[in-house]
Parts: structure tokens; C-alpha cells; sequence
């Protein structure tokens, strides 16, 4: 079903995979996991064409990243870090692979079939896996613990499963039953051993530890406490089926694919009319935490539209009208929220929010939601 590349390491793998049909001359999705370095780029353009449906790949570079993996020109784009795009405006579509940063998986479908199934009235959504992002968690630790364990055969190394308690703090936060731990307060596990991890996690549980050696087997989760974490943890864990689709193509899980539905840290849309005196605010440059700069809200004034529409000092622009800012200096920022006269719609998020999202290896947040 596909070819694999060692050439290119198990992080970047090259995937193919071979374009079955259904007897009506529909192929199968394809799926590629891009990753480049900070200064490369992926190597295609995505282009929106009269007469023609859908997002196209074109311009695949020759020898680049893209043509690398196998994406092919007149692929048709599906889906993006998991987000079925077919339906969504072009623009959109493009700032959600911008957002990615230096990693994103894409769904493609060739031109012919694409076609082909749209002309047969085929719902594309339906030809891509249900749910195919793992999940990221942030449990905050009660008087009983975290409320999972964690479970893996010995002497096998990155393999832990988790045992979840019932209304349990990590049940609260999202943490599925029976789920794979992947990252660790954002560090991958999978060069961890069953006693490096049982160094971290440490409790009250069976012989004072809140980890189990031997067989992966059901058995009742117990508090644990991680030395390391204090009184909050972030996990990245994915479900049995997530871990299959992901290990049977041979791609790394990593937090920029994440579902973050369950994380505490939501970006906000601002939407204001501009008053007789104004928004209300200043926008200023400044270092984010990640070291890159950023464009930041502050002097905030009592009554007027910014305040009204729930804006916060400190919080950090991300995009304008539905369009990122990324890449924009602070003049070109300021353009594009003055383009329309009496009205703007800004997404942000708050100090703690953006703090976070860059601990954990996730890109953008602006593109975090659907």
C-alpha cells in the first residue's frame, strides 16, 4: 500500500500511497506530512483557478520538499493538519498552512478523481478518516492527584498507555481512556524507558509508583503526581486509532497537529464599530516569549469599543479581518486594520494563552480552531 524512503529519516519519511479506486475511477486520499527547516520553504503553491474547483496544488517545486513526499501538480487539497478545507474560502485555506510553521499534514486527492467524485455527487469529507488529530491536555491537579496512571510493556521504549479515573481531573481535561502518551509538558516520550518516565511520575499508587511495568492490560487508574510539573501537566496523547493511522503511514504525531478544543487557552475575536473618539487602544511591537516579534495591545480605554468588545492589556494580535498577520511589520498591521473605515474584526489571545501555545511546539493559534 505505500513506499517508504529511508533516505529520508523516520522524522521526514516520504510517503506514497497507491491510488486505489473504487470502480468509478476514484483514487484514494493521500496524505503528507511536510516538515522543513526555518528558512526553506514547502515547496508548492495552492491556487484557485476560474473554471475549476477546489484548491490546486501547482508550481511543485523540482526537487523540493513537496515533489520529495510524492504531492503531484493538479492535486486537489482536502484536508489540513486534520481541518477538512474543501469547502472553505481559498484565502483561509492558505493562511492555515502559513500558520503551521515548519510542519503540517496535508490530505490531497488527484485532479481526475477530484473531478471525477464531485461530478458523482460524492461528500469528500466522507473519503477522509473520522478524526485523525491527537489531542492536547492540561490537567491541573486536585487534592487526589492528576487522575491517570500510566502503563507499558518493559523494556520497550516510548510505549505508555493511560489508565484514566472516572471524573478524574484528566478525564476533565480531555485525556481519553486507554489513550497513548506522546509528549510530556511538550518533550516526546518515545526515547523515554519505562524507569526514566517512573523517574517523573511518581505517587501514591501500587508500590508508590503511578506507572506499571509489563503487559498493557486494564486496571483501575490511580493519583500520580509529576516531579516536574507542580500542580499542572500538558499531555499530548492520542487514541488507539489516531496512533494506528499515524505509525501504519509512518509519521511523527507531533503537538502542531493537535486538537486544542480542550485546552483552557482560547483565542478571542474581537469585532468593534469604531466610535466618535476611536477604537480606544494603541497597538505596539514587542518580543514574544518565543523571541520573534510580535504586535501587542495595550491602553485599553474604559467604555469605549476596544473594552466593550472584551479586549485585555497585553493581548497579542493575530489576525485582522480573518486574515494573519504574520510576517506584516507593525506599519503594515496598522494599514490593515484601518482598510475599513468605521469597523474591524481582531483575533487575539491573552499573555497566559500565547505563553503556552509556544511551550508546547504548537504553531499559530490563530489557526487552532476550525
Amino acid at each position: 500500500k505505500f513506499e517508504f524512503n529511508p533516505k529520508d529519516g523516520i522524522d521526514n519519511p516520504a510517503l506514497s500511497l497507491a491510488e486505489d479506486t473504487d470502480g468509478e475511477g476514484v483514487g484514494e486520499p493521500r496524505f503528507y506530512l511536510l516538515s522543513k527547516g526555518s528558512t526553506e520553504t514547502f515547496g508548492f503553491c495552492l491556487h484557485e483557478e476560474l473554471g475549476c474547483q477546489g484548491h490546486i496544488v501547482r508550481q511543485v517545486e523540482l526537487g523540493g520538499l513537496a515533489q520529495r513526499r510524492g504531492l503531484q501538480d493538479g492535486d486537489r487539497l482536502l484536508q489540513v493538519n486534520g481541518y477538512f478545507v474543501d469547502h472553505m474560502d481559498h484565502r483561509r485555506v492558505v493562511q492555515k498552512i502559513k500558520a503551521s510553521g515548519n510542519q503540517v499534514l496535508l490530505a490531497v486527492l488527484d485532479g481526475d478523481s477530484y473531478e471525477t467524485a464531485k461530478a458523482l455527487g460524492r461528500d469528500l469529507s466522507q473519503m477522509l478518516p473520522a478524526d485523525i488529530r491527537p489531542r492536547l491536555c492540561h490537567i491541573t491537579r486536585d487534592k487526589s492527584g492528576f487522575g491517570f496512571s500510566v502503563s507499558g510493556p518493559e523494556g520497550v521504549k516510548g510505549t505508555f498507555q493511560l489508565s484514566v479515573q472516572q471524573d478524574g481531573p484528566a478525564e476533565r481535561a480531555g485525556v481519553p481512556p486507554g489513550s497513548w502518551l506522546l509528549e510530556l509538558n511538550g518533550a516526546s516520550v518515545r526515547s523515554y524507558s519505562h524507569t526514566r518516565l517512573a523517574r517523573k511520575v511518581h505517587g501514591p499508587g501500587v508500590g508508590g509508583w503511578g506507572t506499571r511495568a509489563g503487559n498493557v492490560t486494564e486496571h483501575p487508574a490511580f493519583p500520580i503526581q509529576l516531579k516536574q510539573s507542580g500542580s499542572k501537566v500538558t499531555l499530548l496523547v492520542a487514541s488507539s486509532a489516531v496512533e494506528e493511522f499515524y505509525r501504519l503511514r509512518g509519521l511523527r504525531v507531533t503537538a502542531a497537529l493537535a486538537d486544542t478544543s480542550w485546552l483552557p487557552f482560547k483565542v478571542r475575536e474581537l469585532h468593534m464599530v469604531k466610535g466618535p473618539a476611536g477604537y480606544g487602544f494603541l497597538l505596539k511591537e514587542g518580543d514574544c516569549s518565543s523571541g520573534a516579534t510580535g504586535q501587542f495591545l495595550w491602553d485599553v480605554d474604559e467604555g469605549l469599543p476596544a473594552e466593550q468588545a472584551g479586549m485585555k492589556e497585553g493581548d497579542r494580535l493575530l489576525a485582522v479581518n480573518g486574515e494573519s498577520i504574520e510576517g506584516l511589520d507593525h506599519q503594515q498591521t496598522v494599514l490593515r486594520i484601518c482598510a475599513r473605515d468605521e469597523q474591524v474584526t481582531l483575533l487575539v489571545i491573552d499573555p497566559a494563552g500565547d505563553e503556552f501555545y509556544q511551550s508546547v511546539g504548537f504553531g499559530d493559534p490563530a489557526w487552532s480552531c476550525p
